[in-house]
């Protein structure tokens, strides 16, 4: 058998900051003359993070690690924590609407996020610190009317239509809410205000926010006539070729302490702390039961059917009886036995499994 290998050229110590990262296959699109612009001036640059979770996640680190090059090249990186429009949720890559979340949700997910950041990017540097902004500061104060007159008129339905992650979604069977339409239009705006507030002068992400930068190139080039720049590159994707998220299913977060690969590896469930649970598996489909039911006991079979990880109770004793049911991690060994409060950790959560990977959380209220 003959192999091929491809030779991969030296790295060159004088390669400009867009050379480079197409030398890391960390570039798959770029604005024409981004590349005179970033060897002839201090660029200020922005990158965007979805507080969807308290925690960034491995498809995140690609995209911190291009703001860190970014900002080791003399450049001045900004990290937008979207605390506005983590509100809403971006459709780029979603085959589905996302989970709204509450204002206190946010909050608490943005602050999880910033403490991570600090970590890769200098807010110290002299000449060229990064900084972090919260999109709340401007979203949260324009009012509806004001934003669709002053906005939302560049934008016309058919431009927006185009951007492909709408046209996929209305080519699906769920559809796009007009929450998850409005989010380009919201993106933008948040360019506008980065370039009149900071001279921000470039956006760069993931390759499917290209739709959501080049609205925010037009927005500025309408309102402005300046001409502003975009940067994307190739996404993390599963194995299935799916975006690799933190709404996806097998999220690898970046959380210090690692206590998520500890929830799943590192012993007994009945051990976890309920909030890292919940994290770990907040993909996972899930149930509620009242806790007067549970007190009382319920039959492990009916669990299973309630749970939706059988369809009756009969194919729920033969996973008992084969081994294939469990309880936090615990094998059921008695399709006769019972589920009770005392199988609750700390009585708020109890975590169903049926064979090594099928999950279903049941919430005790």
């Amino acid at each position: 058998m003959l192999l091929s290998i491809r030779a991969v050229p030296d790295y060159d110590p004088r390669m400009g900051l867009l050379e480079e990262l197409q030398w890391r296959g960390m570039l798959s699109a770029s604005t024409e003359g981004l590349g005179e612009l970033l060897d002839r001036e201090r660029v200020t640059a922005y990158i965007g993070f979805d507080p969807t979770a308290a925690s960034l996640h491995v498809g995140s680190l690609l995209t911190v690690m291009g703001l860190a090059r970014l900002q080791r090249f003399g450049h001045v990186p900004i990290a937008i924590v979207g605390g506005g429009t983590g509100m809403i949720g971006d459709p780029s890559g979603k085959s589905q609407e996302r989970v709204l979340l509450s204002a206190d949700q946010v909050e608490a997910n943005v602050a999880g996020i910033r403490g991570q950041l600090s970590r890769f990017l200098d807010f110290e540097a002299i000449e060229n610190p990064a900084r972090i902004v919260n999109n709340a500061d401007w979203l949260g104060t324009i009012d509806v009317l004001s934003f669709l007159r002053d906005i939302g008129k560049h934008f016309t339905v058919n431009y927006m239509l185009q951007k492909e992650s709408v046209s996929r979604r209305l080519g699906s069977e769920e559809g796009i809410s007009y929450t998850e339409f409005s989010y380009l239009v919201l993106q933008a705006y948040d360019f506008l205000q980065l370039f009149d507030r900071y001279g921000c002068l470039l956006q760069m992400g993931g390759s499917d926010q290209w739709g959501n930068i080049t609205a925010g190139i037009d927005l500025i080039r309408k309102l402005r006539a300046k001409k502003a720049h975009g940067l994307v590159w190739p996404l993390m994707t599963t194995a299935s070729g799916a975006k690799f998220g933190k709404t996806e299913a097998g999220t690898v977060w970046l959380d210090p302490g690692q206590r998520a690969s500890a929830v799943l590896f590192g012993g007994r469930l009945s051990d976890a702390r309920v909030e890292d649970i919940l994290l770990v598996f907040e993909d996972a489909p899930s149930v509620t039961i009242d806790a007067a039911a549970l007190s009382a006991g319920i039959a492990n079979t009916e669990m299973a059917v309630a749970a939706g990880l059988a369809a009756s109770k009969g194919e729920a004793a033969r996973l008992i009886k084969q081994g294939g049911l469990y309880i936090n991690d615990r094998r059921l060994v008695d399709d006769r036995g019972r589920v009770t409060m005392e199988d609750a950790i700390d009585r708020a959560v109890i975590v169903l499994r049926k064979g090594q990977r099928e999950r279903r959380i049941v919430k005790i209220v």
